[in-house]
């Protein structure tokens, strides 16, 4: 829900707050110019998985009528949640850049409260870093990404062939030049009917097996908690090691660090 269209703060993503219902609204409005241009763009079935925090965001009511939405908030694959090799393709609509991208809205990876950083196989990444490669597992290509300029740039870079669909550009952490909800809505149906018309041209994201991964915690006293787990390694004060067969146990045991992690509340 951060990279959705006009979103620049905390309170426009955070159930209970007065801008809440307004970015819903927006999210959605994102979430159906996707569906509308894959329909056009071949589409014979649109799965719809809604992932942000609480995971019920999106509003039905209000979703496209040829779409399904996965809802609820204990989703062991999180935003990947529903993924098979039975898809041809997969969209990212409002995704944030990694954690520590200078500029970019929102940034974060999974937690702004417990993470600072994420490597895979010594390498940054971050939510779309990670979830490609869930994807990738399953043999699905990430096709389309929409989110800030510094989310689109992350994507590209990690991706090569996608289609971007800038619906700001970020100047700070909590500001942006946003476009409208009419022109963002065009944008991206005109990009997903695009990238499915031409959906050879993209490749899954692969990652071979023997993974090493390592998290950066906010605290000590979180990367103390996740070392608990028997397979994970404390590295250094705030850093855990941990090695996993493949991506989607990569993915498995991240979740599981963080729930551990959170037990530390502080006072």
């Amino acid at each position: 829900m951060e990279g959705a269209t006009g979103v620049t703060g905390w309170k426009d993503v955070t159930v209970g707050e007065a801008s809440y219902e307004r970015f819903r609204k927006l999210l959605t409005q994102d979430v159906n110019a996707a569906i509308e241009g894959a329909i056009k763009g071949g589409a014979t079935k649109v799965i719809v998985n809604e992932a942000h925090d609480t995971k019920k965001n999106i509003l039905l009511e209000d979703l496209h009528s040829e779409a399904e939405m996965i809802s609820g908030p204990t989703q062991f694959l999180g935003m990947m949640e529903g993924i098979s090799n039975d898809f041809n393709a997969a969209f990212f609509i409002g995704y944030h850049a990694r954690a520590g991208t200078p500029e970019a809205i929102l940034n974060h990876t999974m937690s702004s409260a417990q993470v600072f950083n994420l490597w895979l196989n010594k390498n940054l990444i971050g939510e779309l870093g990670l979830n490609s490669y869930v994807a990738g597992h399953f043999g699905v290509p990430v096709i389309l990404v929409s989110g800030d300029d510094k989310l689109c740039l992350e994507a590209r870079n990690l991706l090569g062939s996608v289609e971007t669909v800038e619906v700001k550009k970020s100047i700070d952490m909590y500001v942006a030049k946003c476009l409208t909800p009419v022109k963002t809505s065009k944008l991206i149906q005109e990009a997903a009917k695009e990238a499915l018309e031409n959906l050879s041209q993209y490749k899954p994201l692969k990652i071979g097996n023997n993974i090493k991964g390592e998290i950066q915690f906010k605290t000590t006293s979180k990367a103390a908690s996740a070392a608990l787990i028997p397979s994970v390694e404390r590295k250094d004060s705030t850093t855990v090691a941990f090695t996993c067969e493949n991506i989607i146990d990569f993915y498995m045991l991240f979740k599981i660090c963080l729930i551990i992690a959170n037990r530390d509340q502080g006072t």
